[in-house]
């Protein structure tokens, strides 16, 4: 059974502006997934489309067996639960340090201190932050605060981890190291989802790529690559 699946999806915004048209994915449990394409190609709406922000015009959207398109606005949480985010622009809060960061994502379920101490250091451990977790935002790096994003984005071991251009604003050798984290979190089971426009990291790590092009699906290929 495939985790997510997106059946015949037609999203057309407001404005008249149509982003995807008829697109059919699936995605199985542990999968590698690039989504391409250049800018207005409907990359981000797609992925919107998973966390439910939007909602498509025409057709299904299923992620780990929930309707999408059909949650209620009260039952959204019950999806996100099963996602982590990560975005381009790392949201942190500057007022918090590294830990209460990564700590924040998990107050909403009432954990005992004690689980949600361990949870917050493994996740920080495993983004190579555990010597900084005590830091603030602006005493990090740009690598490093998107460290911090994908800690926070894991700390609850999520099923599916979405990250929307996370390297966008990054130089090349640090787009490396934050793609090695993200390709260990899938090595240890969590399905990933990245839109990039980073050509190199598409190019070095081979994985599925799903290729779109003004809102049509022009491409799905195992061990692809970015067209040229």
């Amino acid at each position: 059974m495939n985790l997510i699946e997106i059946r015949n999806v037609y999203k057309q915004y407001k404005n008249g502006v149509t982003a995807l048209c008829d697109v059919n994915v699936a995605i199985p449990k542990g999968d590698f997934v690039f989504v391409i394409g250049s800018t207005a190609s409907g990359k981000s709406t797609l992925i919107k489309l998973l966390y439910r922000q939007e909602k498509p015009s025409r057709g299904e959207v299923y992620v780990g067996g929930i309707n999408v398109a059909k949650l209620r606005n009260r039952k959204v949480y019950k999806l996100r639960r099963k996602i982590g985010i990560v975005f381009q622009d790392y949201k942190l809060l500057p007022q918090m340090t590294v830990y209460e960061n990564v700590a924040f994502a998990l107050e909403i379920y009432g954990l005992p201190e004690k689980e949600v101490r361990k949870k917050v250091m493994n996740a920080i451990e495993k983004v190579g932050l555990k010597e900084k977790f005590r830091s603030y935002p602006d005493q990090l790096s740009g690598g490093e605060q998107q460290r911090v994003s994908i800690a926070r984005a894991i700390v609850n071991n999520p099923k599916i981890l979405i990250c929307d251009e996370p390297t966008g604003n990054l130089d090349p050798d640090t787009s490396m190291g934050i793609m090695e984290i993200i390709n260990k979190i899938n090595e240890d089971g969590t399905t990933i989802i990245m839109a990039t426009h980073d050509k190199d990291i598409v190019n070095t790590y081979k994985k599925r790529v799903i290729t779109l092009d003004k809102g049509i699906l022009i491409g799905d290929k195992e061990k692809g690559g970015y067209m040229k």
